[in-house]
């Protein structure tokens, strides 16, 4: 197995298929490496494509220090994976923290990269739902650390954003709830409290956002409800960025309908790697409806 080590000394299992232009897939809280199996088959058809385990998912190390998890570190494990695959570019794909962490890599090593999707991001993004959010945070913490994962997993895949993936797709829901009970408990508070519980609200990085000028795809399935409008918030503020709303979709939409995922972020990638992804037009900012004041 393949580990990048990180600047702090952590080692990150990373897998990877095809040849070509990189692109590479950042998983989400409850997911890992292997939740974007869709995705390595379809595009490490066209692509380099790259999926890696998050410090504190295994088989990458998983440090008991909280101080080594962090939403900075998590952007930069992004690079410190390419750096191991010998990668100067790439294109990003994040799903909800793998999302938030897209977002931040953006923010941090743009340079680096050639596009971002950022989907199912947005939870406690929105001010009025930090505190909610954090407190989420830390009760999710206390639970692992009294029950343990196999007793989180049971309660945790059936959130009110996942249920829409076991209702389309039993089979596929139980292979997610399987593998989400194999992963560490100790990862998972970490992350959790560290990662999750501490990263700051989308609604103070409109600074950043505005000077991004990465082309950028925000996806969202239109049932992920605490995504909704930081979406809209991302796509208004980005000036590179469109926005795409998946149809009776929750938060898992590459498993939950990867068909579709692969599409739009296929259309999209087409674009970029063609030079035809545009910026938003100055025009299209005016405050008037028409244009006619």
């Amino acid at each position: 197995m393949p580990f990048a080590t990180t600047d702090d000394g952590v080692r990150l299992h990373c897998e990877e298929t095809g040849a070509g232009t990189p692109l590479i897939f950042v998983h989400e809280f409850a997911g890992d490496h292997r939740s974007w199996e869709p995705q390595l088959r379809h595009f490490g058809q066209r692509y380099r494509a790259i999926s890696y385990a998050a410090r504190g998912y295994p088989p990458s190390d998983v440090p008991d220090d909280l101080a080594r998890y962090s939403q900075a570190r998590a952007a930069d494990d992004i690079a410190a994976v390419l750096d191991h695959l010998g990668i100067r570019q790439a294109h990003v794909v994040g799903l909800s923290m793998g999302g938030f962490a897209t977002l931040h890599f953006g923010f941090r090593h743009a340079a680096r990269a050639l596009s971002l999707v950022v989907a199912g991001c947005g939870y406690g993004a929105e001010k009025s739902q930090q505190a909610t959010f954090r407190a989420e945070a830390a009760a999710t913490a206390a639970f692992l650390d009294e029950h343990g994962i196999e007793a989180f997993a049971a309660k945790y895949a059936y959130g009110p954003t996942r249920v829409q993936f076991e209702n389309k797709n039993p089979r596929g829901f139980a292979a997610f709830k399987r593998q989400l009970g194999e992963h560490s408990a100790i990862g998972s508070r970490n992350t959790q409290l560290g990662v999750q519980g501490q990263r700051p609200s989308l609604y103070d990085l409109t600074e950043q956002m505005a000077a991004l000028d990465v082309p950028t795809l925000i996806l969202t399935g239109d049932e992920d409800w605490p995504c909704l409008q930081p979406a809209l918030l991302m796509k208004q503020t980005i000036p590179t960025a469109a926005l795409s709303v998946m149809p009776n979709c929750g938060h898992t939409i590459n498993l939950e309908d990867p068909d579709q995922f692969n599409r739009l972020v296929g259309e999209f990638l087409a674009q970029v790697d063609a030079g035809r992804w545009p910026k938003r037009d100055p025009r299209a900012l005016v405050r008037s409806i028409t244009g006619m004041k």
